[in-house]
């Protein structure tokens, strides 16, 4: 595990085409408007200007832009996080209902100084969501809220249509991967979010590159699917500076294909591999291909 005084080039297939047109504008536009952050810009996700360019879709981050850990992979700021915005679920819920949303993904950074890992106003964003926009979908990617079962309680009663939260790495990697946060801990979060609502849709993401070998990914996502996760998405690790660890490997699409192949054999309704897929990418058409593939009778009708 390195870092890395440079950011090596990147294959090919890795190429992103950018799009400034005035859908990302737009979009750019009401974040602003909104006072809001996006996972999009903070951690400088690959995919900005296909989701704001193309899909108008955001990922919009909670409670504030300053993470109380450091993980090693990520790049948005990290320290001592300013005070709760009580009025940040409403205008999230207004900037969703103005971009006409069908499909949103909310995330938050950790929380560690609130006694509740910011839960509560994760349920409050969500319910906002839902009073504002009803016919939007919500998918939330939660911090691990220390597995404390009474916090993960607080953000299923909202009723999220996706409860996620990523595993990030393998078993092996993860203390070296991320900050204050455990491998057993995140199988326990999804475990205890599957229980509280057995009929709800759980999905967990993994990024590849940092070292793990195909059989840890394996192991990975067995251990997902023992604990009831749904949905798994694939995608290449990126360097987003020179601060953050290294790249060890890219994996090219057709091992993403093979390794998606192996994970719909393990019995996952649905999984996105790529190289560019990250957590929330496509998030909108990954949940209606769960639901038609769960329930075949589903219609939009």
């Amino acid at each position: 595990m390195r870092k890395s005084t440079r950011v090596e080039r990147k294959p090919d297939w890795l190429k992103v085409r950018l799009n400034t047109n005035d859908n990302y504008k737009y979009i750019k536009g009401l974040v602003r408007e909104g006072r809001l952050n996006t996972v999009c810009e903070e951690a400088r996700c690959p995919n900005i200007h296909e989701c704001w360019g193309e899909q108008r879709t955001a990922t919009f981050m909670i409670l504030g832009d300053i993470c109380t850990r450091r993980c090693r992979f990520c790049s948005v700021k990290t320290g001592v996080p300013g005070a709760v915005d009580t009025g940040e679920p409403e205008r999230l819920a207004a900037s969703v209902g103005g971009m006409g949303l069908r499909h949103v993904v909310i995330t938050m950074v950790n929380r560690d100084d609130l006694p509740d890992g910011g839960a509560a106003v994760l349920g409050e964003t969500i319910e906002a969501v839902h009073r504002g926009a009803p016919e939007c979908a919500v998918e939330v990617l939660a911090s691990d809220l220390m597995a404390e079962r009474d916090s993960i309680a607080r953000v299923a009663r909202a009723q999220p249509e996706v409860m996620s939260h990523n595993i990030e790495t393998v078993r092996r990697l993860t203390p070296q991967i991320r900050s204050r946060s455990t491998y057993e801990r995140s199988l326990e979060f999804l475990r205890i979010a599957n229980e509280l609502d057995p009929e709800g849709t759980t999905k967990s993401s993994m990024m590849l590159g940092l070292g793990e070998s195909k059989n840890e990914i394996l192991e990975t996502m067995d251990d997902l699917r023992a604990v009831g996760v749904s949905i798994i998405n694939l995608g290449q690790y990126l360097q987003p500076a020179r601060t953050n660890i290294a790249v060890e490997r890219y994996y090219d699409p057709k091992e993403f294909a093979q390794l998606k192949h192996a994970a719909l054999e393990k019995g996952f309704s649905h999984c996105e591999a790529g190289p560019l897929v990250r957590s929330s990418y496509h998030a909108g058409e990954q949940y209606e291909h769960y639901r038609r593939r769960v329930h075949p009778f589903y219609s939009d009708e």
